[in-house]
Parts: structure tokens; C-alpha cells; sequence
């Protein structure tokens, strides 16, 4: 996978390297394996570092700039995909009352309305970039946003990662890409 003519998938982005990363089957398994790519890849929200076996329902992700549900051959696709992959983790949201569960425990208390929807925000975008732009929409929809800073968004960013970790704290789920957002690892 690359921007390269010679790549068996072209992604045609500034963020992919000409060679970024490769899948090779061997003895009926299927591994993937990061070419010393200069904006990375990642399998289900963590970063690849070495070659890994990838398996059926697995999320790849090439830079910021494509993700792929990897469906095995002898798979079918999932009846719920609808273009992006299921969500699905350790974080999962109620929304009819605003619960939250991390690893099957409840966090109580409640999360605030901001960091709800910050953290429904990550959830929608199925461990893709939110940017700055995203949260404020979002976060603080309908509201005059010209008095939110960089600092607000960083403290409601600090404050939600502190109240998952009161419940997992062995987990970093909010990742920042410095200089473009932030995104979830919220794989099972």
C-alpha cells in the first residue's frame, strides 16, 4: 500500500509515503507490516511497530488518510457495515441517558455533557482525526465558540482521558496527532 504507481493499493494522499506499508499472506495467515513510513499505520487504534498477524474484523489505518476493515477471505462482510468499521470496543455509550461504559464498568459519575460528546464525537469517527474545528461544532453545538481556545479544548481533553482512567487506568484511549487532532483507540 502507497502513493507509488507500483503499489497493489494506491492511496493518493500527501500523508501516505510511497511505500507505506504491505500485507503478505503466508501459511494460510495474514500479516501486516509498516515500511518505515514517516506518518505510520495503525490495526485497531495501535501503532505498528514490528510485523503483526491481522485477523478478520481488524480496522487499518494508514496515516490519516484511509482506513480498511480487513475481511478475511473465507469471511463474510459484516451485515451492519456501512462503510466504516463497526464500532465496537471497550468504550460504549448509551445515548438515550448519556451512560458510559469502559471495560464493562459504568463510569459513575456521569461524564459532563461536553465530555459526552466529545467522547461520542471519537466513537462516530471509528478511531479516525478529530481536528480542533470537529470538537467546537460539536462539543458546543449552537453556542458562540469565539471564546473557546486551545486551552479549553485541551483541558476538556484532560479531563475526560483522567475520568477513563479512573476506570481503566492501565489504557491511553484519547491519542493527540500533534499539529491535527485527536483520534480513539478503542479496540476490544
Amino acid at each position: 500500500m502507497g502513493r507509488e504507481d507500483g503499489c497493489n493499493v494506491i492511496i493518493s494522499d500527501r500523508q501516505v509515503s510511497r511505500r507505506h506499508a504491505k500485507i503478505d499472506r503466508r501459511g494460510g495467515k495474514t500479516y501486516l507490516q509498516d515500511l518505515a513510513s514517516k506518518n505510520g499505520t495503525c490495526v485497531n487504534g495501535l501503532p505498528v511497530e514490528e510485523e503483526i498477524e491481522i485477523k478478520d474484523g481488524d480496522v487499518i489505518q494508514v496515516a490519516l488518510a484511509a482506513s480498511f476493515l480487513y475481511v478475511a477471505t473465507d469471511s463474510t462482510m459484516p451485515l451492519d457495515f456501512e462503510g466504516t468499521a463497526p464500532r465496537q470496543g471497550r468504550i460504549r455509550l448509551n445515548p438515550a441517558d448519556h451512560s458510559v461504559w469502559v471495560n464493562e464498568k459504568t463510569v459513575d459519575p456521569p461524564l459532563s455533557i461536553h465530555q459526552y460528546r466529545f467522547l461520542e464525537l471519537l466513537i462516530l469517527r471509528g478511531g479516525g482525526l478529530v481536528n480542533r474545528e470537529d470538537v467546537i461544532g460539536s462539543v458546543w453545538p449552537g453556542e458562540d465558540t469565539g471564546g473557546i481556545t486551545d486551552q479549553a479544548i485541551d483541558a476538556l481533553v484532560r479531563r475526560l482521558r483522567d475520568r477513563l482512567k479512573e476506570v481503566d487506568p492501565d489504557r491511553e484511549y484519547i491519542l493527540t496527532i500533534r499539529g491535527h487532532g485527536f483520534r480513539l483507540a478503542n479496540s476490544v
